[in-house]
């Protein structure tokens, strides 16, 4: 006789629907158990239906919630939806759907897709980051944040994507393109919100010990971190005397500057560019508008800049070093300004090899590790005559002028010399920077949260209170992407232009609304 072969799937059908009536997976409140809660990653219902991905992710915390539960514990295991953002909208773009529409359809999709799986969750909890009684909360917390000085507005250089209408964060682009769709990215100043997550950079990297993460995840975070200690120092640009602020880790260099670099955004550019520069200077600052920060700072890049013409003057010699820009300089990182000393730096020292600038050695080497091939005095006549960059140990040379003398001291006792000159002199001062920047947090599209703020015309603001949340999204039928920094909440002025009932004053609503992971 034949095997009556298996048949699964009137077997899942009735276990689930027992499952359902039964309401297994319900989460209830049971002081006599132990309590476990488990949180999947929320998809985002941007697509068709589930990935692989999906099902691999959620199988492996449904085995958990499932033997929780046979060792006794309460399990909250709940599923939600991610539903805000720029996948969606872009979805109901390329669908010609309305977001709120794609996103609903989406969700049932997800759900008869999980629930099929039979995957355990606790379907009464379940919502979509998109309710108004949940980013209700989001935007409260907003609140907090923004009352704690923690959110602040600011014309900040961004990712900024003409064909998405919107700005990018870091990680939302790729090889200077949008990962969603793959458009061209460029880099503008906008108004934004942002987070002061700066604010929290040294005890992110005191709390990486606290964590059980391999070592070189922790030391990827602390690279991205990017704690570095040194000195800002002011040089004076010669014909309009505008200070030009540079922070540098190796201030002990100092004497051996012989050119400024300014990144190509930073706002003293266009004022001290020359007129017979100005055309060059233009068309290298459009040409770094098109690349990544990535872009700009890899390594193994030729390295590129224009002079603008300008001079600045070292405040602890007076000598007058031309001022150029470089992609390779950054506006978010330290003053947006460097001093390049190429007797001392790699990169410096490429620089000036290709566009001719001179070379100050600023230490007599005293090599430790010298190649079998040479001496440690062939070394010392390379670096002595310009020939070769030295960046280890040794004694300053060439470091004496009328203002100051740290010839002959070795690294860290020239770094404390200088920087008690630099503050004493007012004219620079020690700091910290940080590779970390402000978390931007605000988009130029229709699909997420509102933020909760009133402007009005003197300039002030107001955050609204808990009893007027949530604000939420008008109906609005043309919620494309306006570009030119616009979004298409600024076409509702109904819904803008607002008398606030606690103020009794014209106001303006933020038009500018929350990114996809503020949910």
């Amino acid at each position: 006789m034949a095997k009556e072969k298996y048949n699964h799937l009137e077997v899942e059908k009735k276990w689930q629907k027992q499952w359902k009536e039964r309401q297994l997976f319900k989460a209830v409140v049971d002081p006599s158990k132990p309590k476990y809660y488990i949180l999947d990653m929320f998809p985002y219902p941007s697509g068709a239906g589930l990935h692989v991905g999906h099902v691999t992710g959620y199988t492996a915390t449904d085995i958990l919630a499932r033997y929780k539960r046979q060792k006794g514990f309460n399990v909250l295991h709940p599923m939600g939806w991610d539903s805000f953002g720029l996948q969606a909208e872009q979805y109901a773009i390329r669908t010609g759907t309305h977001p709120k529409v794609t996103t609903e359809k989406n969700i049932d999709t997800y759900r008869r897709q999980l629930q099929s799986l039979g995957f355990s969750y606790d379907w009464e909890r379940e919502f979509a980051t998109s309710d108004p009684s949940y980013y209700k909360w989001t935007q409260w917390i907003f609140g907090i944040l923004y009352e704690k000085g923690l959110a602040y507005e600011a014309e900040i250089l961004v990712n900024y994507c003409p064909e998405l209408g919107t700005v990018l964060a870091n990680e939302e682009v790729e090889d200077g393109k949008s990962k969603e769709g793959g458009y061209p990215v460029e880099r503008r100043p906008l108004r934004q919100w942002v987070l002061k997550i700066t604010e929290y950079a040294d005890r992110l990297l005191q709390d990486l010990d606290l964590l059980d993460w391999p070592d070189y995840l922790k030391t990827l975070q602390r690279n991205w971190i990017g704690r570095s200690e040194g000195a800002k120092v002011t040089f004076m640009e010669n014909e309009t005397n505008q200070p030009i602020t540079v922070f540098t880790t190796r201030h002990d260099t100092l004497f051996g500057a012989t050119f400024l670099v300014l990144s190509p955004e930073h706002p003293l550019v266009k004022e001290i560019t020359t007129k017979d520069q100005e055309e060059a200077v233009a068309a290298y600052q459009k040409e770094t508008a098109l690349k990544s920060d990535l872009e700009r700072t890899e390594l193994a890049k030729e390295k590129t800049g224009v002079w603008t013409g300008a001079y600045a003057k070292n405040p602890v010699n007076d000598a007058l070093i031309p001022v150029w820009i470089a992609d390779y300089v950054l506006m978010g990182y330290g003053t947006g300004a460097v001093m390049g000393v190429p007797g001392g730096d790699e990169r410096d020292f490429e620089f000036v090899k290709k566009y001719g600038l001179p070379i100050i050695p600023p230490y007599d080497p005293e090599p430790v590790d010298v190649p079998a091939d040479r001496t440690v005095e062939d070394i010392r006549v390379e670096v002595l005559a310009g020939k070769q960059c030295w960046t280890q140990g040794g004694k300053i040379i060439n470091g004496k002028s009328d203002k100051l003398d740290i010839n002959g001291l070795e690294m860290e006792a020239a770094k404390n010399a200088v920087a008690d000159w630099l503050e004493a002199n007012k004219v620079g001062e020690r700091c910290v920077t940080f590779k970390l920047r402000d978390w931007l947090f605000s988009r130029q599209r229709y699909w997420g949260e509102p933020v909760p703020i009133l402007h009005f015309e003197d300039g002030t603001k107001r955050l609204l209170d808990l009893n007027e949340l949530p604000l939420t999204l008008p109906e609005l039928l043309d919620y494309k992407p306006k570009g030119e920094s616009k979004t298409p909440l600024d076409n509702v002025r109904e819904w803008v232009e607002i008398t606030d009932p606690k103020k009794e004053k014209k106001a303006l609503r933020e038009t500018n609304t929350m990114p996809q992971w503020a949910g």
